[in-house]
């Protein structure tokens, strides 16, 4: 078996600033409002559009903190796409009026994705932190779509919200959004403060499964995958190997590019292989989740970072994993969550600490 991953950038999430309009309970950067020192300039971010556009055509995703707080955004989206880039947009959605929504279709921004963790306006205010925070959250998701823009539902899945997966998928099918993403809770940032509401290995596994099922019986419905969750992928494939990729889409061979890369399951842990992550001030990572530089594009083109790093070389190496997750079967397209493993464990090749899966030959217990 060929443990060598082949790099090719399909993702790239660029923390355009860290600055941010709310205090959610989860922040992986641990946002605020107010201005951040050493934030990229509007022509050290062109410089680096230019180098991510060297490397390949990745989808290119305006994050943050809140992106539409950085006032030339838009003038680096238009940049990218000039650049052969599709760009998309992650926003709590607070701030899309329908003024931001008609400048978004200029751009063109492909789609956004809007966080919403609870279905009430009285639990999502108080988990984002700001009161009137999920009906600014829908009205921001009506003007795009009035706009003609795409719109993703993000739910980050605690025990706390767990429950109520079923009314989220039942309002993203309402308003009739283009996917529906949960993500499974990485406690970093000021998510540690929720790292005792980490779900269980044992109901990772039972909610993974029960996404598995609806994606199935929602079939083109809406595109319903979860996001921090590698071992999803095993799961996929113990049962049976097919899932419904939402409006038609199915991956196709080699790099996953425009809405069909938007919507393609393509295989577990992504970080340094298909997916990294850039900070406002120009720091490489290989998610947002993994606070571990593998580089500086100040100091490194972002090709040098891509391709030499040590840390992605590293990662990208599968008989380096250790414990269960070396030794799994399934290795190949999980991989496990090297952020859970490295906050957890302070190794970020050690084995995905919430995965409930025993490769064969493994002894109960064993890590």
């Amino acid at each position: 078996m060929n443990n060598e991953l082949a790099p090719a950038p399909q993702l790239v999430a660029w923390e355009i600033t860290r600055s941010c309009n709310l205090s959610c309970a989860h922040c992986r950067a641990s946002a605020q409002s107010g201005g951040y020192e050493g934030e990229l300039s509007t022509e050290e971010c062109f410089k680096l559009v230019d180098q991510i556009a060297e490397v390949g055509k990745p989808i290119l995703i305006l994050t943050g903190g809140e992106p539409l707080l950085r006032g030339d955004v838009f003038d680096i989206g238009k940049y990218a796409i000039g650049k052969g880039l599709r760009v998309v947009m992650g926003t709590n959605g607070t701030m899309v009026t329908e003024e931001i929504a008609s400048r978004m279709k200029t751009v063109p921004l492909s789609r956004i994705s809007i966080s919403l963790d609870y279905p009430t306006p009285e639990l999502q205010d108080e988990f984002r932190g700001a009161k009137g925070a999920f009906e600014s959250a829908l009205a921001g998701i009506r003007n795009a779509q009035k706009a003609g823009i795409e719109v993703q539902i993000n739910m980050t899945v605690t025990r706390k919200n767990a429950e109520y997966l079923p009314a989220l998928v039942g309002l993203a099918l309402e308003l009739g959004v283009a996917a529906f993403h949960p993500f499974m809770l990485v406690p970093t940032g000021r998510g540690k403060g929720l790292a005792q509401e980490e779900l269980s290995p044992d109901d990772y596994e039972s909610t993974l499964k029960w996404i598995y099922q609806k994606q199935k019986e929602l079939g083109d419905k809406l595109n319903f995958k979860p996001t921090d969750a590698p071992h999803y992928y095993r799961i996929v494939q113990q049962c049976g190997g097919t899932v419904s990729f939402g409006h038609g889409h199915r991956p196709s061979q080699g790099q996953q590019t425009g809405h069909q890369g938007m919507n393609a399951h393509t295989r577990g842990c992504l970080a340094g292989t298909g997916f990294c992550f850039i900070s406002h001030t120009g720091k490489v990572q290989g998610c947002g989740y993994l606070d571990i530089e593998a580089g500086d594009i100040r100091e490194n083109t972002f090709s040098e970072v891509w391709n030499e790093s040590p840390l992605f070389r590293e990662i990208r190496d599968l008989s380096k994993l250790k414990g269960k997750c070396g030794r799994c079967e399934f290795k190949t397209v999980c991989g496990g969550c090297r952020a859970r493993a490295y906050e957890t464990s302070g190794d970020y090749l050690a084995a995905e600490p919430y995965c409930a899966y025993r490769p064969s030959g493994i002894a109960a217990g064993t890590n």
